[in-house]
């Protein structure tokens, strides 16, 4: 069995320029004000769009995230209805093949230290569940069989594409204080790359509506 950490990764190239004229582009056809469309206006423009509210706009831009995380926190992912996905499936992965090293692989739990007594017991009941698979595709099951038994901690690849407004309702929610801690995980340091990526859309404003100041004066970004 191996044990991995979660992390994610960004698959749409991110050009700020691009993303912020095309934003900008959409929008002024709202209000028919196409001539004022400058070099640089787009940077403004963006800004005012979030402070009026008028984030529909932002849905004229998407971006693909690849998640490398456990079964329990794709399933929270998932729950994002405004998106699209695909998902590595155990129906059809055979993790008793050589591409899979003939093992599972597990994602670290963050909430246990190594070397406990709860790292130990969560170690113990993985390696169990990884007997129990291979030993019911021995016996005959099909892999979408024997999942059955595999644990919440197995690593899964996931692939989500959503536009940029659902993406700020995403990290919103899922880096909020009340997150579960493996989705703050992975969902905190994803909110970072976007932050520098387009701080116009995810930058300072954005960062206070969900952290406050205190995190900003500890250098969170």
């Amino acid at each position: 069995m191996k044990i991995v950490k979660p992390y994610t990764e960004i698959l749409t190239p991110i050009d700020r320029d691009s993303i912020l004229k095309h934003i900008e582009l959409c929008g002024r056809t709202c209000y028919k004000s196409e001539d004022l469309i400058k070099d640089e206006s787009c940077y403004t423009f963006a800004k005012k769009l979030i402070a009026r509210n008028h984030e529909s706009v932002l849905e004229h831009v998407s971006i693909s995230v690849k998640f490398v995380c456990d079964r329990g926190v794709s399933h929270e992912i998932v729950r994002h209805r405004l998106a699209s996905y695909s998902q590595e499936s155990t129906r059809y992965c055979n993790y008793s093949k050589d591409k899979f090293d003939t093992e599972i692989t597990v994602i670290e739990p963050c909430f246990l230290s190594r070397n406990t007594d709860g790292w130990m017991l969560w170690e113990e009941g993985c390696l169990a569940a990884e007997m129990a698979y291979f030993n019911l595709l021995n016996y005959g099951c099909s892999p979408e069989e024997a999942r059955s038994v595999l644990p919440n901690s197995l690593k899964t690849e996931l692939v989500m594409t959503a536009n940029i407004r659902e993406w700020r309702h995403f990290f919103k929610l899922r880096c909020a204080s009340a997150a579960h801690v493996q989705m703050r995980e992975v969902a905190i340091p994803l909110y970072k790359n976007f932050a520098n990526a387009l701080p116009e859309l995810f930058g300072l404003e954005f960062f206070l509506e969900l952290f406050g100041p205190k995190l900003l004066e500890k250098g969170f970004i």
